[in-house]
C-alpha cells in the first residue's frame, strides 16, 4: 500500500524497507561504495555529503502533482545493517510504477535482489492504485533480468535508452 504523502514502509521475508531519509546518507555511502554498481547505469559511487543532497531531493518528492517518488532502504533485518534500495516512480494518471532496485555488493549473492524487488512489486500492486509495473534493464544485465523475472516481471520488445523494458500488468 502506498500514500499520496510519501512511500510507506514494506516487509519481506528478511528485510525491512524504510522510507528513505537524508539520516540514511552516511551508511548508504558505504553500501553504494563499489563502482562496480556503475557498470550497467554509468556513473560512479556518491559521497556522503552527495547523498544528503540527493536524498533531500528525493524525499520532497515529484514536483509533478501526478507523480510520486518513492523510496526505500532496505534493511537487512538480522544484522540491522542498510543492504540497497528500491524504488518507484509512480505516474498516478497511467497507474503505473516505474521501479528499480540495487543491492550493495556485499550482500549480493545471498537473494535479497530478488525478495526486494518481489516485495515492491507486491506493495505497489496492494490497493489497485498501480495497475503496472515496469522496469529498464540493460541486455547484458543478466543478474536484474532474473531478479526482474522474480518478481512476475516479463520482459518485452520495447526498449528504452538502450535498457529493455520489462512489464507486469496486474489488470
Amino acid at each position: 500500500m502506498t500514500t499520496d504523502t510519501g512511500p510507506v514502509p514494506f516487509s519481506t521475508p528478511r528485510l525491512d524497507a524504510e522510507p528513505l531519509r537524508v539520516a540514511h546518507a552516511d551508511e548508504m555511502a558505504s553500501v553504494l561504495a563499489d563502482p562496480a554498481l556503475h557498470t550497467f547505469t554509468g556513473g560512479a559511487p556518491e559521497d556522503a555529503d552527495a547523498l544528503r543532497t540527493r536524498y533531500a531531493r528525493q524525499s520532497a518528492g515529484s514536483p509533478d502533482p501526478a507523480e510520486r517518488w518513492w523510496n526505500w532502504v532496505l534493511r537487512v533485518r538480522d544484522d540491522d545493517c542498510l543492504a540497497g534500495y528500491a524504488q518507484a516512480t509512480v505516474n498516478l494518471t497511467d497507474a503505473q510504477a516505474e521501479i528499480a532496485w540495487v543491492i550493495g555488493s556485499g550482500w549480493q549473492g545471498r537473494g535479497y535482489a530478488k525478495e526486494a524487488a518481489a516485495g515492491l512489486v507486491a506493495h505497489l500492486l496492494d490497493g489497485g492504485a498501480v495497475r503496472t509495473v515496469v522496469a529498464h534493464i540493460h541486455p547484458d544485465h543478466t543478474a536484474s533480468a532474473a531478479v526482474a523475472a522474480a518478481a512476475g516481471l516479463v520482459r518485452t520488445e520495447e526498449w528504452e535508452d538502450g535498457e529493455v523494458r520489462w512489464r507486469l500488468d496486474a489488470g
